[in-house]
Order: structure tokens, then sequence, then C-alpha cells
């Protein structure tokens, strides 16, 4: 665990999935997806009533590249509850249908066998910025 040099975005970006029970790692914010995928995995998250925090990892490629990097996961969005990565669009879309992803949210009520909505509203909190300060 001797690391040579200090990682700040590495860091930072541990500290967010510390601090936020549930943090959704997009591109683009969730009033704004910049893809398809991103504005999927909000449109779940936002029909369960469920807060999370969101990082755009647009504006800094070695956002996600450091985040590939802790998470070893390649693709966008990457979900994270609890410090733990849940998935990307398809593992949260598959868990949504079939209840699981309620289960990990700790969400009650049966799940409705409906398919995951396709657009998303504006969230409660805006998202979460990780920015270059080297």
């Amino acid at each position: 665990m001797s690391e040579q040099t200090s990682n700040p975005m590495r860091e930072a970006i541990q500290g967010a999935i510390s601090e936020n029970r549930v943090i959704l790692f997009m591109k683009g914010t969730p009033e704004a997806p910049a893809c398809g995928f991103s504005a999927r995995t909000v449109a779940i998250l936002q029909s369960l009533g469920e807060p999370f925090a969101a990082v755009d990892i647009l504006p800094d490629p070695r956002i996600r590249q450091e985040l590939s990097s802790l998470s070893n996961w390649p693709t966008i969005p990457q979900l994270f509850v609890d410090g733990e990565l849940v998935g990307g669009c398809d593992i949260i879309t598959e868990m949504y249908q079939s209840g699981e992803l309620q289960e990990t949210l700790g969400i009650d009520g049966a799940t409705d066998e409906s398919p995951a909505p396709e657009s998303a509203t504006v969230p409660e909190a805006p998202p979460i910025s990780i920015e270059n300060r080297l």
C-alpha cells in the first residue's frame, strides 16, 4: 500500500463514493444525460424515488480513466451503492426488472414487471463535480 505519489483524482473519486450512499458516474448530468445508457440509468433511479449523487465524467478524461481503474469496470455509467459497484446500464436494468435493484437500495415494494423507464426527470440534488486541481 505504499504509493510513490498521491493521486488527487483517484482520492476525489474514492471520497465521492464513500460520502454518497448512492452515486452514479455518468456521461452528462441527470438533467441532460449525454448518452442513452446514462439517461436510462438515471430514469430507473428516478422512477424509484431514490436520491442519488451524480458525477459527469466528460469534463476531464482522467475521471473515467481513474474510475475504470478503481472499479475494474470499463463502461459508463457506473452505479455504486454503499461504496460497492453495482454495475452499468444493462445490469441496472435487469436488476430493476427483477426487483433486485430495489432490494439493493432498501426500497420496499413489489416489482411491477414493467419495462425500465426510457426518459429522465429532474433530480432533487445537483450533480457532483470532480475537478482537476493540479
